[in-house]
């Protein structure tokens, strides 16, 4: 049991307590952000919340690093006035707190000084799926889709292509559309679209 544990006592606490030694169950977002701040979770452990629970991210592989930086590089470029992006860092929605490898939001940055960006902040958001992949299409997916996230690309390394999911609607997403290498992909924020990137650049 981590030391800390000493200074902290009470009901709230206790239920924090609780939640850390029988892990399957839902927390909120407000107990994951007090187990951040009395320590037992740190910034920058492998932890997202995902729905409710917390879940360990997938390892970062080189492929998996070197498509972070494709994006970083080809994509960042296209940002136009009023947006930035951020790779990878944390976004905040109603029951989730996942950390997408690449996310563009509304400006100014100062406006993130005290909290993460909410789902309404997000023009657009990418994940890089290696071993991944079937979390990062259906878990990742309907998480995103539920939070109105209107762009979500899935950087799929095993298969060489990016697929577009757009439209959200409840659970899932209306529109998918994938490109293979030798294609651009639409960069689209505010369904308008800002630029492409080529789909090599990205995936190798």
């Amino acid at each position: 049991m981590p030391t800390t544990t000493a200074k902290h006592t009470g009901p709230q606490s206790a239920e924090l307590l609780a939640r850390v030694l029988f892990p399957g169950r839902p927390i909120t977002v407000a107990l994951y952000h007090q187990l951040l701040e009395i320590g037992y979770l740190a910034e920058g452990d492998p932890i997202e919340l995902l729905e409710g629970y917390m879940v360990r991210w997938h390892y970062r592989t080189w492929q998996h690093n070197a498509a972070i930086d494709g994006l970083d590089e080809h994509l960042r470029p296209v940002v136009p006035d009023g947006w930035f992006a951020r790779s990878p860092r944390a976004v905040t929605f109603d029951d989730s707190e996942p950390e997408p490898d690449f996310v563009v939001i509304r400006g100014p940055r100062g406006r993130y000084h005290d909290h993460h960006p909410f789902a309404a902040d997000i023009g657009f958001v990418a994940e890089v799926a290696d071993d991944s992949l079937p979390i990062d299409r259906f878990d990742k997916a309907r998480m995103y889709a539920r939070a109105g996230i209107p762009v979500y690309w899935i950087v799929n390394i095993p298969d060489r292509q990016i697929e577009v999911l757009t439209q959200p609607a409840g659970p899932g997403y209306v529109q998918r559309d994938v490109y293979p290498v030798g294609s651009l992909v639409p960069v689209v924020l505010d369904g308008t679209q800002v630029g492409t990137v080529a789909v090599a650049e990205v995936v190798g």
